[in-house]
């Protein structure tokens, strides 16, 4: 028995090290990345990856506690919102013309009807006069 637990102990801290350190790129990537959606890449892929890897590593070292049900949780909730908010913050930046189109391989939203020229869908009317446009 302990054998297990002494292996158990070393899968637990490889996942919360692992996590950490996905998590800590993350924030790195938030302060170094030039644009908004590559800042937006580094602030949800590694630190969803890195919560879940630390709620991992939690779980095995709390075995059989009520704990790891809130653990669970947060797991969930964390693959819900990660996406939905990378999402909006994509779709804001685009609409808020904050992403440098020059580096989009595909603008796909670039072809859609009048999003070349006014404001778009809620962005006020005096938008291109705040950012200098």
């Amino acid at each position: 028995m302990n054998d297990v637990d002494s292996v158990a102990d070393v899968v637990a801290v490889a996942c919360l090290l692992l996590g950490a350190l996905l998590c800590l790129t993350a924030g790195l990537g938030l302060l170094r990345f030039p644009d908004v959606l590559s800042r937006m890449h580094a602030g949800t892929k590694p630190q969803a990856v890195g919560v879940l890897l630390i709620m991992v590593g939690s779980a095995i070292r709390l075995t059989g506690s009520s704990v790891v049900w809130m653990l669970l949780l947060v797991a969930v909730f964390q693959l819900l919102t990660a996406p939905v908010s990378a999402h909006m913050i994509g779709r804001i930046a685009y609409r808020r013309r904050h992403v440098r189109r020059d580096r989009l391989l595909v603008d796909e939203l670039g072809s859609a009807p009048g999003s070349s020229s006014g404001p778009q869908g809620d962005e006020p009317a005096d938008g291109d006069a705040r950012h200098g446009r």
